[in-house]
């Protein structure tokens, strides 16, 4: 008996795709200071790329500033370098084991910039989608071929599977508009 076909299986992987996308979204800087910001950052620890919340403690004390407290005093100069070259166009200020971090003023280039990249997540979040709407489609043919499921069952099935990845672009739009007026807003 072959694989068989469960819409809500598809559901839930397009959902995964959705939350996977909101993340990436979580780290474009807007005008405030979020701890999820220097998520994406890797620190050269110990001899391998560890996350910096694995060597460090992040705060924000104030909107427009991020704290730093590096567990290890001797991990803060890979940490300040790590920050700096991340391409997130922060400068830290080393204060032993404590690094600061001002998040300076968007300009309109680099807001412009911010939301090609969001536009740039919720396009890869509709292509993942879409794959997933093509796994679940290339099955219900098999199973119709191979006599499992009837041409009619199939082919509702088959609506139902566009109607959930429909769904699914829908959210992924409606949140990259939201991202993009929070990144645009002065």
């Amino acid at each position: 008996m072959s694989e068989a076909f469960s819409l809500e299986s598809l559901r839930a992987r397009m959902k995964k795709s959705i939350e996977s996308m909101q993340h990436d979204l979580s780290g474009l800087r807007t005008g405030r200071a979020s701890a999820s910001l220097l998520d994406p950052i890797m620190v050269d620890a110990y001899g391998s790329p560890m996350p910096l919340n694995q060597v460090a403690t992040v705060s924000v004390p104030e909107s427009r500033m991020l704290s730093i407290q590096v567990w290890d005093r001797s991990m803060a100069g890979a940490v300040e370098k790590a920050i700096r070259e991340s391409g997130l166009g922060l400068n830290p200020i080393g204060e032993g084991a404590l690094i600061r971090v001002p998040l300076p003023e968007l300009n309109e280039e680099r807001r412009r910039e911010l939301s090609k990249v969001a536009h740039q997540y919720a396009e890869q979040a509709r292509v993942a989608v879409r794959h997933i709407r093509r796994d679940g489609i290339e099955l219900l043919r098999k199973l119709e071929k191979d006599g499992e499921m009837g041409q009619d069952d199939a082919r509702a099935q088959t609506d139902k599977v566009q109607k959930a990845t429909d769904d699914a672009i829908a959210e992924i739009d409606t949140l990259v508009a939201a991202k993009e007026q929070e990144i645009m807003q002065v």
